[in-house]
């Protein structure tokens, strides 16, 4: 996990069409905030408008104006959905997205009207935006891809300037790496993040991303086969001491992520709360 970069400003137009607000919700796990992005303009859809933050909400009405027709959000995390509901309420929109699932650290309140699946596709003014299913960050994650530039909007499957947590067991390692190659494969020009500025340099990023897990992947292993019948929390000072120990409850989310990606290929053994690593040839 690392720092965000600096700043950006409040709104910002993209590209024609696409139009980016930055909710005021700075945080160490937000960066600058939650974007929000504005795509359309005679008809406009809200993609992830955030939490409920009434100037945010009366920012992207006041920019919209009346065209706002959908919300569409990339997953159902506190800081993405929570204001689409009564986004719709205020506008009419239609809700599109996936339900939150069970667990902590879920909005339920959201409840679309039309639920997403990958290959679903909405045609805003002139241009067409294809869903993608991304699960691993979170379960029910949906990139949307506009067709006609091959941007990807990524939500928190990639964002700008930090890595993404892997909580299980909504999370997984698994699902995420998979996901990842995945939008790799769609040769994308630009990936537009949920924290963070725009990303013209994808594939190096999504190469990188890829390379920083299989390489924390090696180091949990190792430690695993070093110290075995250790808990995930007493392996973290093992395998992340690269991070602040401030960060060592969130490291040790992502670090039972790739544990159970581990036993999942036969590499680790779970007894109780703790973990043994199993030698392979």
């Amino acid at each position: 996990m690392s720092g965000f970069g600096p700043d950006m400003p409040a709104f910002s137009e993209l590209a024609p069409g696409i139009r980016r607000l930055v909710a005021p919700n700075p945080s160490m796990m937000t960066g600058p905030g939650t974007n929000t992005y504005l795509l359309g303009t005679r008809e406009v859809a809200v993609l992830d408008p955030g939490p409920v933050i009434d100037r945010h909400l009366d920012a992207i009405i006041e920019t919209a104006g009346d065209a706002i027709r959908w919300v569409l959000v990339t997953h159902t995390h506190p800081d993405h959905s929570p204001a689409a509901a009564e986004l719709a309420r205020r506008t009419g929109a239609e809700l599109l997205g996936r339900p939150a699932p069970d667990g902590p650290h879920q909005d339920a309140t959201f409840l679309p009207d039309r639920v997403l699946v990958d290959g679903d596709r909405l045609v805003i003014d002139d241009a067409e935006i294809e869903v993608i299913q991304t699960p691993g960050h979170a379960s029910n994650h949906l990139c949307y891809r506009h067709l006609e530039r091959n941007w990807i909007f990524t939500g928190d499957h990639v964002v700008d300037g930090s890595t993404v947590v892997i909580d299980p067991p909504d999370g997984s390692m698994s699902d995420y790496l998979d996901s990842l190659a995945r939008l790799k494969a769609l040769e994308p020009v630009a990936l537009v993040p949920g924290h963070g500025d725009l990303i013209n340099d994808p594939i190096r990023i999504i190469d990188w991303i890829i390379e920083h897990r299989l390489q924390r992947e090696a180091k949990v292993a190792f430690a695993l086969n070093a110290n075995p019948g250790l808990t995930p929390m007493e392996l973290v000072p093992h395998v992340y001491r690269d991070v602040d120990r401030k960060l060592y409850a969130w490291a040790e989310r992502s670090l039972l992520a790739h544990l159970v990606k581990l036993e999942e290929d036969g590499r680790a053994l779970r007894r109780g709360d703790s973990w043994r690593g199993i030698q392979t040839s």
